[in-house]
């Protein structure tokens, strides 16, 4: 008697253990859980805000990176919730082992494309400071984040003022050779056709380019 109820008890294991294997049994063994997970809107209710990625792009010394921050602070005294990405905490961290062959240069933009789609489903408001050199890396960009989410911010910077700038030496090598396939000098950029806004930080100063992004955004973020 004894074994016999060992016998059912391991079989009703085993057929519990069966269920469970089939219902996580999907093609390429992803198992979406999102139907369980709470949504954008309950994040953005607590946050009290609505979640926006805003992409910056234009050649190296454009100004990107310094109206990021500035205006990361300036949301932030506004209560808003906001995470930067760039260069520096992407390509030591989750790009870390990337190049910069195009095929890398695609690669690099689609996982801080997905990585910013993540923070945007948190509620998060979300600034991207990226080269992004042409309309298409741009586009996959936008298509994996979300259309309606996507502000496009171009900083026009004119390619002689960043080579005066060049604070860290890097048209100066590209100039030597010393620097393959440099954007603006030996790789080619491609303006944006229909970006949200455009920022010259040539005639703009870094309080006129923030004072001109607020009015773009907060219509768009604030509840």
């Amino acid at each position: 008697m004894e074994q016999n109820n060992n016998e059912i008890e391991k079989n009703d294991g085993n057929e519990e253990l069966s269920t469970f294997n089939s219902q996580l049994s999907t093609k390429n063994n992803i198992y979406p859980i999102f139907d369980r997970m709470l949504a954008r809107e309950d994040k953005e209710d607590l946050l009290k805000q609505h979640s926006v990625m805003i992409w910056f792009t234009g050649l190296s010394g454009s100004g990107k990176s310094t109206i990021a921050i500035a205006l990361e602070r300036e949301l932030h005294k506004r209560g808003l919730l906001c995470r930067i990405l760039d260069g520096d905490n992407i390509r030591s961290g989750i790009n870390n082992n990337l190049g910069f062959s195009e095929a890398d240069r695609v690669e690099n933009i689609r996982r801080i494309a997905e990585v910013s789609k993540l923070f945007i489903d948190s509620g998060i408001i979300t600034i991207a400071a990226f080269i992004s050199p042409n309309n298409d890396i741009r586009e996959m960009a936008a298509n994996i984040i979300g259309q309606d989410d996507f502000l496009e911010i171009y900083v026009s910077t004119p390619l002689a003022e960043c080579e005066k700038r060049d604070v860290k030496g890097l048209y100066a090598k590209a100039r030597k050779g010393e620097i393959k396939n440099f954007t603006g000098i030996s790789a080619p950029f491609e303006a944006p056709e229909h970006p949200a806004l455009e920022l010259d930080t040539s005639r703009l100063s870094l309080e006129e380019s923030v004072n001109r992004l607020l009015e773009l955004i907060l219509p768009k973020v604030k509840r």
